[in-house]
């Protein structure tokens, strides 16, 4: 039996895999294939039943089998951060090339297999339609006597949404509750309205929620608000593409499933009864080793959307390690958490590629990217038609050079020296990836990251 390396099957095309968008001499690559051990264990088993008989891209695939797990076990198990309590939802967004990216392709066979797992739970408990912070609470609201309401006993709840750009614009609407609601959602579970007329409560939910939409779209509805208020950062934003081209479609309707969704089950129904997840020893050396750059705050929007790198690594490992029936994470487990999150990492910085944060900078990045020869203080102020005053422009155009985006230059005129500000001349820099430490567990023969083997 040949060895089976996701990775090579699926990107052979070169070119795809070197893919770049290049902007004045920076370059920006699509993510690098994401490291093998992230497929490791049952979910990773799964994703390869799944993936010769679909297009979609198999981190899709992962994702929203990870998310569905983490929902469908309940909020028994967490894990414990100081005294703050975590259980397993999980917030992610699939976003695409283009609407041809096949992002949503893979929401139905996963959708099939939990289904098979527990029909109940995918019948009543999946829900989509996110439009405001009272309808979501509606959909696991406590009983309340005033009303002759019986409520919602079960407080699980999946929210898919096939087209994230409509909730993105709904989000900016004035006075609507959702970014809120969904915010407490994810930390806490505990949610409530605070409306004079037929307030809503709901205590104990646990809601994950899974998301597809294009960069465009992203790109235009995501808006500073959202992403500085703490809403991007509980989401895990993945880069996904068509993996390969299948004309008459796969056959995964004429397989057995049966033994896969067993087993499945058999982890759900193990899941249930564990409280407290922890780490064991080995996984501990891991954590102590790769936390402090984790847990590190970074500068600008990417920084603000991956703020809760550590919660978002750790919930992962956990699911990993209930996938394997196991209610402690192991080395392997933490790793895989690890390639996982180094692949979100990339796909954030991909998507958000020239992007700040601060409105006026970005608008003076994209000015520069169609002016070879950059552009002078007095023309970026008529790029505002004057509406931004010099104070204003002159801090946009310093948090850029504090970011290395732009720099400054002094041009002798015989007179007062002419400033022109230009797009620095370098490749986007590399990201600091825990692809290193599986390397060196593979050297030392501790783990493998060939999970898979052909049959």
């Amino acid at each position: 039996m040949e060895n089976f390396n996701l990775t090579e099957k699926l990107y052979q095309d070169e070119r795809l895999r070197e893919e770049t968008i290049t902007i004045n001499e920076r370059s920006c690559k699509w993510p690098d294939p994401i490291n093998d051990i992230a497929y490791q264990g049952l979910v990773g088993e799964l994703v390869k039943t799944i993936e010769p008989h679909t297009e979609s891209d198999p981190v899709a695939i992962l994702i929203q089998a990870m998310t569905a797990f983490g929902n469908l076990i309940g909020s028994k198990p967490h894990w414990i951060a100081e005294a703050d309590i975590h259980p397993l939802k999980i917030y992610s967004v699939i976003v695409g090339e283009t609407a041809k990216g096949r992002k949503g392709t893979s929401k139905g066979i996963v959708t099939r297999i939990f289904n098979e797992v527990d029909e109940d739970w995918t019948v009543n408990r999946t829900r989509s339609g996110l439009s405001s912070g009272e309808g979501l609470i509606w959909q696991v609201r406590d009983a309340s006597g005033e009303n002759e309401d019986s409520g919602v006993f079960d407080k699980r709840l999946w929210i898919r949404e096939p087209e994230f750009g409509s909730v993105l614009r709904i989000l900016g609407r004035e006075g609507n509750s959702l970014s809120g609601v969904i915010r407490q959602a994810w930390d806490r579970g505990d949610l409530s309205t605070l409306t004079k007329n037929s307030p809503l409560k709901a205590r104990g939910t646990h809601i994950s929620i899974t998301a597809h939409i294009t960069q465009d779209e992203l790109r235009k509805y995501l808006s500073q608000t959202e992403i500085f208020n703490g809403l991007a950062n509980r989401f895990i934003w993945l880069c996904v593409r068509r993996s390969k081209i299948l004309p008459e479609g796969g056959r995964i309707h004429e397989m057995d499933l049966t033994p896969m969704t067993d087993r499945i089950r058999e982890s759900v129904q193990a899941a249930k009864s564990v409280d407290e997840i922890k780490r064991d020893e080995e996984a501990k050396k891991i954590w102590i080793e790769v936390y402090p750059e984790l847990s590190e705050g970074k500068s600008g929007l990417i920084g603000a959307v991956l703020s809760r790198a550590e919660a978002q690594v750790m919930r992962l490992a956990c699911i990993y390690a209930l996938f394997d029936k196991s209610n402690l994470i192991r080395k392997e487990h933490l790793l895989s958490a690890l390639a996982l999150w180094d692949y979100a990492e990339n796909s954030v910085r991909y998507i958000f590629r020239d992007k700040t944060g601060d409105n006026v900078a970005d608008r003076i990045l994209e000015a520069l990217q169609e002016s070879e020869d950059g552009l002078t203080r007095t023309q970026i102020s008529n790029m505002f038609d004057r509406h931004k005053d010099k104070s204003r422009i002159d801090e946009a155009i310093e948090l850029l050079r504090k970011h290395k985006e732009v720099k400054v230059n002094r041009q002798d005129t015989g007179g007062r020296p002419l400033e022109r500000i230009t797009r620095e001349a370098k490749k986007a820099s590399g990201l600091i990836s825990h692809n290193s430490l599986i390397s060196q567990k593979e050297n030392k023969n501790e783990l493998s990251t060939n999970s898979f083997k052909s049959s």
